[in-house]
C-alpha cells in the first residue's frame, strides 16, 4: 500500500448551469461536484493550474485525497473527470466521499513488466497488444493499490492473460468478474508480427 498523500483545496459554488460553469473555467476554475456516504450532493470549483499539476502524478487517480473545503477536510476519490478535447484543461470533476469501512470501486492503472524478456517476444519473434491499460477493483480505501503489476515472462506467443488471471493486492477483487456479460476480458497477449510490414510501406507504383 502506498504512502503518498495529495491534497486538493475547493471552495463551495452556488451558481449551476453552462453559463456559470463557463465563467468559473474563464476564471481558472474546474467546477466538481463531491458526493456520497448517504450525504446530498455539493457543488465545489477547484483551481485549474493545480488539478492539472497533481493530475500528472499517476497515483492521483487511485488515492485517496484529502479534500479540504475552508476549514472542513473529506477523504474522497476521483471518480470521473471531463478534459477538454485538444486543450490542457479539465472541464468537470466528480469526487466521492468515502468510508473507511465501507469497499469503493476504483480505476487502478496496470504496469506491465518483463515484456521484452517475455518467452513470445524474445523466443519467438512475437509483438504484445495491450488490450487494457487499466482495470476496477473493489476494496477498502486504505487498500486501493497504487498500481497492479502484470508480468509478462512466462507468456508465450498465441497466448492471452485474462483479468481473472491478474494477481491482485489482498483485500482487492476484480469489479468486473462479478459485472457484465464479458466481465473476464484480455489485459494483454502476444501475437505473431505482421508480415509485409516494408511492402505495405512502400510507395505505390
Amino acid at each position: 500500500m502506498s504512502v503518498v498523500a495529495f491534497e486538493l483545496n475547493a471552495e463551495t459554488r452556488s451558481e449551476q448551469g453552462k453559463g456559470a460553469s463557463r465563467r468559473l473555467r474563464i476564471a481558472g476554475r474546474v467546477p466538481a461536484v463531491l458526493y456520497g456516504a448517504g450525504k446530498a450532493p455539493e457543488l465545489l470549483s477547484v483551481s485549474q493550474r493545480d488539478i492539472l499539476l497533481q493530475l500528472e502524478n499517476e497515483a492521483f487517480y487511485s488515492h485517496v485525497l484529502d479534500l479540504k473545503i475552508g476549514d472542513r477536510a473529506e477523504r474522497v476519490v476521483l471518480r470521473d473527470l471531463q478534459r477538454h478535447p485538444y486543450k490542457p484543461m479539465v472541464l468537470h470533476l466528480d469526487l466521492q466521499r468515502v468510508d473507511a469501512t465501507q469497499q469503493i470501486t476504483v480505476h487502478v492503472p496496470l504496469h506491465f513488466v518483463n515484456q521484452e524478456a517475455a518467452i513470445g517476444v524474445k523466443q519467438q519473434g512475437g509483438v504484445v497488444s495491450h488490450h487494457l491499460s487499466e482495470i476496477e477493483v473493489t476494496c477498502l480505501p486504505d487498500q486501493i493499490p497504487e498500481f497492479i503489476e502484470v508480468d509478462l515472462i512466462a507468456l508465450e506467443l498465441g497466448q492471452a492473460l485474462h483479468v481473472s488471471q491478474l494477481v491482485l493486492p489482498a483485500g482487492c477483487t476484480a469489479y468486473a468478474l462479478t459485472h457484465g456479460q464479458h466481465s473476464d476480458e484480455i489485459v494483454v497477449s502476444i501475437h505473431a508480427a505482421r508480415a509485409g510490414g516494408d511492402e505495405e510501406a512502400a510507395p505505390a507504383a
